[in-house]
């Protein structure tokens, strides 16, 4: 797991110029809804992500079921792209339900304890149509039940509670690492 966490934390340093955080100014659209979860599961850095994840799998021989090599790691790149596409269309298509937004905004100028604050708390919130922060109940049932539903077409040896709540775990744990990269880049 270790292995994993520094592996995206390299991809982020890489490709980090390329993730955004915008200035939300208005409700979100039907639009940039669209354009957020089509670029949530086929943006450079994401689409890296998986096959990061997918190689530290493969390297681990993790499910033992996929085996070590170009068949397993194919495997497993397909299984973290359908569960985290799971995951946002979930949180998407609910959001939309409720207005809410699940794109970051930065809070520049702010004290630091203030800005990584702001990291954690929007880990569980949004902004709702009208731009207040609510708690974020689309991503709250798309996190974990998107990976208690991954449970039907995961290894055997991965599809239990056990393992589908350190999914939901390490789901918000990366939601607020993709929060804090945002929130604490550099902008040119």
């Amino acid at each position: 797991m270790l292995n994993r966490i520094a592996g995206y934390t390299v991809i982020a340093i890489a490709f980090g110029p390329l993730l955004s955080a915008q200035t939300i100014d208005h409700p979100m659209t039907a639009g940039e809804r669209l354009r957020w979860l089509v670029h949530q599961n086929l943006g450079p850095v994401e689409l890296a992500e998986d096959v990061a994840a997918g190689a530290e799998g493969t390297l681990s021989n993790t499910p033992k079921e996929y085996g070590p090599h170009w068949d397993g790691f194919a495997k497993r790149v397909g299984i973290v792209t359908a569960n985290y596409g799971v995951k946002t269309v979930m949180e998407v298509s609910l959001g939309s339900i409720w207005g809410e937004d699940p794109r970051y905004q930065r809070t520049e100028g702010a004290a630091f304890s203030g800005r990584l604050g702001h990291v954690v708390k929007m880990t569980f919130f949004a902004r709702n149509s009208a731009g207040n922060e609510v708690p974020a109940y689309a991503r709250l049932m798309a996190i974990p039940g998107s990976n208690f539903l991954a449970n039907t077409w995961m290894a055997d040896s991965q599809a239990n509670v056990s393992d589908a709540l350190v999914r939901t775990g390490l789901g918000f744990l990366s939601r607020m690492g993709e929060n804090a990269y945002k929130e604490f880049r550099s902008r040119k």
